[in-house]
């Protein structure tokens, strides 16, 4: 399934490339609204156009998707999107399954660039989980853990609304390695998914713990530039 999935996104980011290319080449539209329009959006992909390519869409999927989404240099979107993983959790405690992204989170258009690079490191992460991943440990992927999951993700998605430099790539990875350990049932995954997350609290409180010292250090200096 997973390598079907995979075929999808890679053909998909040939068709994007090859709409991009004729977008730039192509005189036919001239330089009417339409056609600046839909030279604006050939190559290029929102978040719910993603979730259609997977089919039979699931919290997992959207979840991942929204994780990914944070990383992408796009001004304001991490902390949106924080906020939409912080709900889905909601949901994933309760086993409401979520399968799309409606409104304008649905709506967040990838540039053509980066429309490729998503849609090659799908492929790409598609292939090599249907080639690592499996049913292991099962008991860590039931129903009973999900509230202890649907915890870990809103404190991943704390991490993310946090503005620390860089601070969003890896809670990010965390909860893409949880969703797709979720989808192969996977326990080890999961165990991946906290070793990166521990990773990102480390490095959220030691960046806490220098901006605090950076803080104390410019008020004394200040205080001694006042005092003489």
């Amino acid at each position: 399934m997973t390598v079907t999935i995979a075929h999808i996104f890679r053909a998909a980011a040939q068709k994007a490339a090859q709409s991009s290319t004729d977008a730039s080449t192509a005189g036919a539209t001239g330089n009417t609204e339409q056609g600046k329009a839909e030279r604006g959006t050939a190559g290029t992909v929102t978040l719910q156009e993603l979730l259609q390519l997977h089919g039979d869409a699931s919290t997992a999927v959207v979840l991942m998707l929204l994780a990914l989404f944070t990383t992408l240099p796009i001004a304001g979107v991490g902390t949106i999107l924080s906020l939409a993983i912080f709900a889905l959790a909601w949901r994933w405690a309760r086993q409401v399954e979520t399968t799309s992204v409606h409104g304008r989170i649905g709506a967040i258009r990838l540039n053509p660039l980066w429309t490729g690079r998503t849609l090659r490191f799908l492929a790409c992460m598609y292939e090599q989980a249907d080639r690592l991943l499996s049913p292991r440990m099962l008991a860590m992927s039931s129903s009973a853990t999900r509230p202890w999951w649907a915890l870990w993700i809103c404190v991943m998605s704390a991490i993310i609304f946090l503005p620390i430099p860089f601070g969003n790539i890896l809670p990010s990875f965390s909860l893409v390695a949880l969703s797709l350990a979720w989808m192969f049932r996977d326990g080890i995954a999961l165990l991946v998914s906290l070793a990166i997350g521990m990773a990102a609290l480390v490095f959220s409180v030691v960046f806490g713990q220098l901006a605090w010292l950076m803080v104390v250090r410019a008020s004394q200096w200040l205080m001694s530039i006042v005092g003489s």
